[in-house]
C-alpha cells in the first residue's frame, strides 16, 4: 500500500510528553532523609525496597537471586512469572520459608502470550493490590550459524527476549498509571547487546538484546512523566546451570582467556545493581544500561 502526498500532509504525529519535576509530581525528587535519624538507618533507607514486584523468569538462577535480594531489602509482595511451574513453586516455597512475612506467589506465564500476560497482571493485582517494581529476567538463547536461521526460529528468540518484555512492561505500566504510583522497571540485556558474542554464533540473541537496550531507552523517555523509571543491566557470562555443562568447557576457556578477572560472574553479583535501581538509591537512573561483566568487554 502506498501513501499519497496529500495523505502525508494530513498526518499528525503523537508527541512524547515530559515531566516537570515539580513538588508533589511523580517526577519530583525523593524527600531528603532526615539527619535526625541514625546514620545506619539512613543507609538502610537508601536501599530499602518497598511495595510489590513482578519478576519474570524468576524460577531461573538469576531471577531467583534477584527475587531474594528484593525481599532481603524489604519488598512486601512478590509474584514470579515463569513457564516452569514445578521449579517456580519450589523457588516460592524456599522464599516463603525465608521471608514468612511477605506475600509470595507464582504464576505460569508465557511472556509472548499477550492475553495471558494481561490476565497474569490482573491476577497479580488482585492478590497484591499494586505493582511498583518489574524485573524482566525471562529470556532464551540459541546458538547456530546465521545461514541456518529460519524466520520462525529468529522470531521465537526475539519474541521471548524483546517482545515478551514489552508486553509485561506495558500491562504493568498501565496499572501504575491508573493508580498514579509510578515505579521502577529493570530489564536484563547482555554484553551481547554491546558487541558480537565470541566464539559462539548467536545472531538472534545479539539482536534481541540490543533491541532490549533500545526499548528501555524508548520506554524511559515515554513513561518518565508517570514516575516510571525504566533501566537495564547488561551482564557478562554468569556461572549458572546454562553455562555449566561439560560441552561448554572449550567455550568457557575462550571466554575467560580474554577476561580481566579470569572468571565468570555469580548470580548474586547482579543483585546490587538490581536493588539500587528498585530503591531510592536509583531514583535518578532512567534509560540507563549498566554493564556488569567484570571488564569482559574491555578486551573484546
Amino acid at each position: 500500500m502506498t501513501t499519497e502526498g496529500s495523505d502525508l500532509e494530513a498526518i499528525v504525529l503523537p508527541q512524547i510528553l515530559l515531566g516537570d519535576g515539580s513538588s508533589g509530581s511523580l517526577t519530583a525528587p525523593p524527600q531528603p532523609l532526615s539527619s535526625e535519624i541514625p546514620a545506619a538507618t539512613r543507609a538502610q533507607e537508601r536501599f530499602r525496597v518497598t511495595g510489590n514486584a513482578v519478576v519474570t523468569g524468576g524460577a531461573g538462577d538469576l531471577g531467583f537471586a534477584a527475587s531474594r535480594a528484593l525481599l532481603e531489602h524489604g519488598l512486601d509482595g512478590l509474584m514470579i512469572f515463569d513457564t516452569n511451574p514445578t521449579e517456580g513453586q519450589a523457588k516460592v516455597d524456599i522464599l516463603k520459608s525465608e521471608f514468612p512475612g511477605a506475600k509470595i506467589y507464582f504464576l505460569k506465564v508465557d511472556v509472548t502470550d499477550e492475553d495471558g500476560v494481561n490476565a497474569a497482571v490482573d491476577e497479580t493485582l488482585r492478590l497484591l493490590g499494586s505493582i511498583g517494581t518489574l524485573l524482566g529476567f525471562a529470556g532464551m538463547v540459541a546458538c547456530r550459524h546465521a545461514l541456518d536461521w529460519s524466520a520462525k526460529d529468529l522470531n521465537q528468540v526475539i519474541n521471548v527476549n524483546t517482545v515478551g518484555g514489552f508486553l509485561v512492561a506495558r500491562a504493568i505500566a498501565k496499572s501504575m498509571i491508573e493508580r498514579g504510583i509510578g515505579g521502577s522497571m529493570t530489564f536484563v540485556a547482555s554484553i551481547a547487546a554491546h558487541r558480537v558474542a565470541f566464539p559462539q554464533p548467536q545472531v538472534s540473541y545479539n539482536v534481541s538484546k540490543a533491541a532490549v537496550v533500545s526499548m528501555v531507552k524508548s520506554l524511559a523517555g515515554e513513561w518518565a512523566r508517570y514516575g516510571i523509571r525504566v533501566n537495564s543491566i547488561s551482564p557478562g557470562y554468569i556461572d549458572t546451570i546454562l553455562n555449566g555443562s561439560d560441552g561448554l568447557e572449550e567455550i568457557r576457556r575462550i571466554w575467560l582467556s580474554r577476561h580481566p578477572l579470569g572468571r565468570m560472574g555469580q548470580p548474586d553479583e547482579l543483585c546490587g545493581a538490581v536493588v539500587m535501581l528498585a530503591s531510592r538509591a536509583g531514583s535518578y537512573f532512567n534509560g540507563s544500561d549498566l554493564l556488569i561483566d567484570g571488564g569482559h568487554t574491555l578486551f573484546t
